[in-house]
């Protein structure tokens, strides 16, 4: 028997990227593209009009009503829709936005066809989803910001988790922060345990998230 294949919603303005893709896409046994859109107004159009989807792929730059208009609305309407966006190098100011918004994952336009289906994968699973590119990209542009994180009034880190959290999302080991932090690497691997704990987070694409979530760290 036949399993069903998850649906997936193309969303950019160049046509043969979208061909190229679909094309892509359509050919692997777990994934078929049921739609397409060339801005975030055709896209609305269509969910509005009855469509469904278990992804969206949706791009940033686009005319009329780019991606972080469209995920906006998406996100009000349709909240359970997991938004997978689509970009170019240079545009990491977008990034913060959209992970506010509730984007799940994020692509390089130039990312190899199997990155995009470990993106899907993710992302249908329930996780979130940055390429390795993208991530070292923007890991490398973090700084802290003077935001505390509460919850009913509760710091969620202590200052010592917050130091810890920047680096972990810089991409740095546990000795290594060790080192620059002049702590032993027990003590960071007790923070570090602790930040996962508190945050509920299973990985550093997921502490980036909450980071940029909750405005601890800005580029």
């Amino acid at each position: 028997m036949i399993e069903d294949k998850f649906s997936v919603i193309l969303v950019d303005d160049h046509a043969l990227f979208r061909g190229g893709l679909k094309m892509l896409i359509n050919n692997h046994s777990r994934y078929n593209v049921v739609g397409e859109a060339g801005d975030g107004i055709e896209l609305l159009e269509l969910l509005n009009n009855g469509l469904t989807a278990d992804v969206v792929l949706l791009d940033i730059a686009m005319p009329r009503m780019n991606g972080i208009e469209a995920a906006e609305i998406l996100m009000q309407q349709y909240p359970t829709l997991p938004i997978i966006t689509l970009s170019m190098y240079g545009e990491e100011d977008y990034y913060f936005k959209m992970v506010s918004l509730g984007v799940k994952g994020f692509l390089l336009k130039n990312s190899d066809i199997n990155v995009v289906f470990s993106a899907l994968d993710s992302v249908i699973g329930g996780q979130t989803y940055f390429s390795e590119e993208l991530l070292g990209n923007l890991l490398n542009n973090l700084r802290p910001s003077d935001i505390v994180p509460k919850v009913n009034g509760e710091e969620i880190l202590s200052t010592r988790e917050l130091e810890i959290l920047l680096e972990v999302c810089r991409g740095l080991c546990n000795q290594e922060i060790a080192d620059k932090l002049f702590i032993s690497k027990r003590t960071v691997d007790k923070h570090r345990a602790n930040i996962l704990l508190k945050t509920g987070c299973r990985n550093t694409a997921n502490l980036v998230v909450f980071a940029i979530k909750h405005s601890l760290v800005e580029i």
